[in-house]
């Protein structure tokens, strides 16, 4: 295979290659939730942007769905230097019920119009919290009654925009279905009701597992308080990897995300492939999850005839060896060779 003039042929060129590489070829990875621009208190500066696009950049991530940002980041989408980015806007959260600073904190009766700008401003993806602590009740509790996330994704809908929703606990899954959600982000709350009704639906889930890891602190930090809402996090906790396997293996559509921005750091998109991994996935769904079946499904190009020169090069077959993917002995992006 060979780069002429960023795009990708099967067709061998009259003259002499530049350079060669040698080693087992991808397409560049996926972060299918990923929060360019976003820091623990909020927006980031330019800078701080730059360095969050280049460590996933590094990692083999070339191309990110933000699952919201308070910082306005198309300047990223105009630099050839940078991972692809598909932008969602802002999150939309229930006023006093999420991380400050990060999204539209809103009343139910605001919440369709929210979504509308946001589906118009965004790239074709909306991000609702679906659920967080409810501090009256002392455990989570959804963010917005059902019959108004189901108007609200509805009025994406007719914007031609998709929904993903934060859904911790159980549920609020079965709300989100119910509404007819695109997708569902963490899903630690998946319990074998769902998971017909995802397949049916066609509605994937983006674990973050690496971010599912921090369930313990989080639970730890609240239980003084929140003893009810710090066990809940702990069974959530413990049953991830379970609640992955089950959704695979049943024929639900898996991506690899990082939840990486805020408490995450960037360039993780190898240690969320070896925790799906570490879940029972096998390689090659593995591989699908951040690669193939991911740039599939956002719309993007793999490896194919014409199709841009974005790339990740392993020193061993990733198939075999799913740790390959942590030492990439190469990173090509629109034909450049980046490392």
């Amino acid at each position: 295979m060979w780069s002429v003039g960023g795009v990708l042929t099967f067709e061998r060129p009259s003259g002499p290659p530049d350079t060669v590489l040698d080693g087992w070829v991808l397409p560049g990875f996926v972060d299918a939730h990923c929060h360019i621009g976003l820091g623990a208190g909020g927006a980031v500066d330019e800078a701080t942007t730059l360095a969050q696009a280049q460590a996933d950049l590094n990692a083999g991530t070339l191309l990110i769905r933000d699952c919201g940002s308070p910082s306005d980041t198309r300047w990223v989408q105009h630099r050839e230097d940078l991972p692809r980015l598909v932008r969602s806007g802002r999150h939309i959260a229930r006023s006093r019920r999420y991380l400050r600073g990060l999204g539209h904190e809103i009343e139910p009766d605001q919440l369709v119009e929210t979504v509308r700008k946001e589906a118009r401003d965004g790239d074709g993806w909306v991000k609702l919290v679906g659920d967080w602590i409810d501090r009256g009740v002392g455990d989570l509790a959804a963010s917005f009654p059902a019959k108004t996330v189901k108007d609200a994704i509805s009025a994406a809908h007719d914007e031609g925009a998709r929904v993903t929703a934060h859904c911790f606990a159980e549920d609020t899954i079965d709300d989100m279905l119910d509404a007819g959600i695109d997708c569902i982000e963490h899903a630690t709350g998946l319990l074998p009701r769902h998971v017909p009704r995802l397949v049916e639906q066609a509605v994937p889930i983006v674990p973050t597992l690496v971010n599912i890891a921090t369930f313990p602190d989080i639970a730890a930090q609240a239980a003084p308080k929140f003893p009810e809402y710090a066990d809940h996090m702990t069974r959530l906790w413990e049953r991830r990897r379970e609640r992955v396997l089950e959704a695979y293996e049943a024929g639900v559509a898996i991506y690899a995300g990082t939840d990486a921005g805020s408490v995450i750091r960037h360039g993780r998109i190898a240690e969320e492939m070896k925790e799906l991994h570490d879940a029972g996935l096998p390689p090659s769904a593995v591989l699908d999850a951040a690669a193939w079946g991911a740039r599939k499904w956002l719309g993007a190009e793999s490896i194919s005839e014409g199709a841009s020169a974005d790339v990740v090069i392993c020193r061993e077959d990733p198939r075999r060896e799913l740790s390959a993917v942590s030492a990439l002995e190469h990173v090509v992006l629109r034909g450049h060779i980046i490392r």
